[in-house]
């Protein structure tokens, strides 16, 4: 088992240029981890003809979206209207998502997809990679130019971000690192309509 785990997202990418990418880091399996797979600005990433044209190259392809996708199903996970990542963080079937992508990695070489070209501003590294760093996974995020960041390189970006990147004698890294996510998991979390009981993006 590798414990290289990939994330990459869609946005600045056609098809072909993302199978480039993803062949470039010898990327083996696409795991989905948007909460609807589809795309009204790039329909060629919706779910189906993704899955396929990956499979004609030999890229294996599965759906997450349910067990890890940020939009939440259960009333628990949210807090005032909007997905609370720390709940998520200990929801069941969240839990059980992590654990398939963890088994995956025995036999495939995976890539956690999403939209958000910046993995610092996508639920993928700030709530998914967030839960997995603890279990020992070497996760590099692939970047539009197709270079990779490690998620420790990641982390500082998103400490610099809110101005938490100096030594603070009343607060540890970490404290200063947990933070950071948790403004950040505010800042792109999921929402609720008000009037209606479908969600919408912040």
């Amino acid at each position: 088992m590798s414990n290289e785990l990939f994330t990459i997202g869609y946005s600045p990418h056609i098809p072909d240029s993302l199978l480039r990418i993803l062949k470039k880091h010898k990327i083996t399996a696409v795991a989905d981890v948007r909460s609807s797979p589809y795309s009204k600005f790039k329909p060629e990433f919706n779910k189906d003809q993704l899955a396929e044209f990956l499979k004609r190259n030999g890229i294996a392809y599965v759906f997450l979206g349910d067990f890890c996708g940020a939009r939440v199903e259960d009333p628990s996970c949210y807090v005032n209207g909007k997905v609370d990542y720390a709940r998520v963080a200990e929801n069941p079937k969240f839990m059980e998502g992590l654990k398939r992508i963890i088994h995956g990695m025995e036999k495939f070489r995976i890539a956690l997809m999403c939209a958000e070209k910046d993995p610092i501003t996508c639920h993928r590294t700030i709530l998914v990679c967030r839960n997995l760093t603890s279990k020992g996974i070497n996760i590099k995020h692939i970047l539009s130019n197709g270079r990779t960041e490690d998620h420790k390189e990641s982390e500082q970006r998103l400490l610099k971000l809110f101005k938490l990147n100096h030594p603070d004698m009343f607060r540890s890294e970490l404290q200063r690192l947990n933070d950071a996510y948790s403004r950040q998991g505010e800042k792109i979390a999921y929402e609720a309509a008000e009037s209606t009981s479908e969600y919408k993006a912040n």
